[in-house]
């Protein structure tokens, strides 16, 4: 049943149910994007460029699932609705994969390399059945543009909370279980986390309504559906702003392993570090907070654990501002000014200070810091946006074509996800490795340049690219406000005449 727009509210209670999903979801996408290159590479034991490989072919073939799923997730008709039921049925297979994907069996390297590209596969498929539903549920929960974006603004504050333990916790809880054996250490973290994702996935199914539903008897030919979205224009930016910002994030998200571990300076890190009080001290060993902190991993007992502190610290500072940019401005300046603009204008900002990576002294760690927090500051206004401007976008489709097809339309922009996963990664491996990048040894000066233009340089002209596609995009916010108008009018009188 279709709702007035204006009625169409939605508890708190509901948004922080809808918004558990994309938490548990982040679990699994921030370790691929921030840790799966680096796994492969120095703990698994295969080559950067052919881990690179596995990640593009990988993520590449499993992004021609997404459509798909779109197209069956959009016919699935059930008591609960078209796309709740994907988020409950998938939530134990994908948790159980997750954990496959960071297990190292005991295996020769051919082994090795066919058993990652096997799990990781199976992983992204169940990864697209899970969130194409998930991402295509926010479409239909209401059609009121400041309720759209305030649901996108809770969903990624809990993902925001959800990468802050990814990138704040991994490493120091691999380190803590895994008592010296790293292989260990991964699968118990993991496992720790797949619990969660499974949680997570379940109080959003029990949480969340659908209320939207396509106009009285739509007819349903798939080949319509690519007809409609290959000639819907802001469908097509979205396609392209999508593709380059994941191929940017997991390049840079990648990469960033590699600069703190062989990049940064570890003796002006291990200061850094003391001055905040996480090197081991036992004058306060006895402190509640840094016994806290111990328990996590958090304290550096020496040389060897400087990374991986050091670059939790550096995630979870910018993962903190983050929360605090979505929270504070991201809602507050696109209601006020439309999301085209907002988007354009931060995601350039967030560009230009991604190039200054590159420029940094690796012995000057607090501008490394400092530089990451303005970075930070400026992408966090941007995230709640793209899947607020994809529903706008299927209400475009609906508007234009008078045919609603949610899924389907999300399913492109997870395609486009997807695929910028692996290129990002792909592209990140091939790199460093053409450089002459080795593991767990001392990098020469070439080496190191690569990973400083994976980390700087090259992920900046790549979010330019997303820049230039958003000026492609033609809903503004007057546009918006016209066609969520047109679209409650016109389902009104459907209701009226049925």
């Amino acid at each position: 049943m279709n709702m007035n727009n204006s009625t169409q509210k939605i508890s708190l209670k509901e948004k922080i149910g809808y918004s558990m999903g994309d938490g548990g979801a982040n679990l699994v996408f921030q370790m691929m994007m921030m840790f799966q290159l680096f796994f492969y590479t120095d703990v698994f034991g295969i080559k950067a460029s052919v881990a690179g490989m596995i990640l593009l072919i990988a993520r590449v073939f499993d992004a021609f699932v997404d459509p798909v799923v779109g197209i069956i997730s959009d016919r699935t008709n059930t008591k609960w609705g078209k796309y709740r039921p994907w988020v409950l049925w998938t939530a134990i297979p994908f948790a159980v994969f997750y954990v496959l994907a960071f297990t190292t069996p005991d295996l020769g390297e051919r082994g090795k390399i066919m058993y990652a590209g096997v799990v990781y596969i199976i992983l992204m498929t169940l990864y697209s059945f899970n969130n194409t539903p998930y991402s295509s549920l926010s479409g239909v929960m209401t059609s009121n543009i400041k309720e759209r974006t305030s649901i996108s603004s809770i969903r990624f504050i809990t993902a925001t909370i959800a990468t802050f333990i990814v990138q704040g916790l991994t490493l120091p809880l691999v380190y803590k279980f895994g008592q010296g054996n790293v292989q260990k250490g991964w699968s118990l973290t993991i496992g720790l986390f797949a619990v969660i994702v499974i949680i997570t996935m379940i109080i959003t199914f029990f949480s969340t309504k659908e209320r939207i539903t396509p106009p009285k008897g739509q007819k349903t030919p798939i080949k319509q559906d690519f007809k409609d979205i290959l000639h819907n224009g802001p469908w097509r930016a979205m396609f392209v702003l999508t593709l380059f910002l994941f191929i940017t994030l997991a390049m840079w998200g990648s990469s960033m392993s590699y600069y703190f571990n062989y990049v940064v300076d570890k003796d002006a890190l291990f200061l850094f570090l003391k001055d905040f009080g996480l090197v081991e001290n036992m004058a306060n060993s006895d402190n509640p907070f840094r016994v806290f902190l111990k328990a996590f991993g958090l304290i550096a007992s020496n040389n060897s654990e400087v990374f991986a502190v050091g670059f939790s610290l550096f995630n979870m500072i910018g993962q903190i501002i983050t929360l605090l940019g979505v929270i504070l401005l991201s809602q507050t300046l696109s209601n006020k000014f439309g999301k085209k603009s907002i988007f354009i204008i931060f995601l350039t900002l967030t560009a230009f200070f991604t190039t200054l990576f590159y420029f940094v002294n690796p012995a000057d760690i607090k501008m490394i810091f400092l530089i990451n927090i303005f970075r930070n500051a400026s992408y966090s206004v941007t995230i709640p946006l793209l899947w607020a401007m994809m529903a706008d976008v299927a209400d475009h489709s609906e508007w234009k074509n008078h045919r609603r097809a949610t899924g389907f339309v999300f399913s492109g922009v997870v395609f486009a996800l997807k695929a910028g996963l692996g290129i990002g990664g792909a592209i990140c491996g091939t790199i460093i490795d053409s450089f002459g990048f080795v593991p767990h040894v001392i990098q020469d000066a070439n080496s190191i340049l690569g990973i400083k233009l994976t980390s700087s340089l090259i992920p900046a002209a790549t979010f330019l690219v997303g820049v230039i596609a958003l000026f492609y995009y033609p809903i503004t916010k007057t546009i918006n406000e016209k066609i969520q108008s047109e679209l409650t009018q016109r389902r009104e009188l459907e209701n009226e005449i049925n």
